[in-house]
């Protein structure tokens, strides 16, 4: 996205509409259960990366995806209606990574964590070579 507050604020306007008409006025029953999470605007206001996450398996992701499609003619006329720029950005849908980078990264922490708990354990039932308390 670029840095211009107009191109930041058109962006925060087309998730609006764009998630709204999902809602409302998007009857395809490929449709899952979508959530807009971002959309990106270029400099010059021409284009608009929309980027949503569907719960489901991969099959209903794919699903999803041919129905935004199919309705991206359907959802660009209303951005450009109800934004009034001169010259209406063409809409891509990308699918956001978000939820699969966020449970790899909980396996992550889960696997430090078991990782920690194993260390504790083995410290704990460990004898050390010395006087228990070498200050005395």
């Amino acid at each position: 996205m670029a840095d211009h507050p107009r191109a930041t604020r058109l962006a925060e306007r087309i998730q609006e509409i764009v998630a709204r008409m999902l809602d409302t006025r998007v009857k395809d029953p490929r449709l899952g259960f979508v959530t807009v999470t971002g959309v990106r605007v270029t400099g010059d206001l021409q284009h608009a990366s929309v980027f949503y996450t569907v719960l489901g398996d991969e099959e209903a992701r794919a699903a999803t995806a041919a129905a935004l499609e199919s309705a991206k003619g359907l959802i660009r006329s209303e951005v450009g209606r109800q934004t009034g720029v001169r010259l209406t950005p063409t809409l891509e849908f990308v699918p956001d990574a978000v939820p699969e980078t966020a449970a790899s990264i909980a396996e992550a922490l889960r696997e430090a964590a078991r990782r920690d708990a194993e260390a504790a354990a083995l410290a704990a039932s460990a004898q050390y070579a010395g006087d228990p308390d070498p200050y005395r």
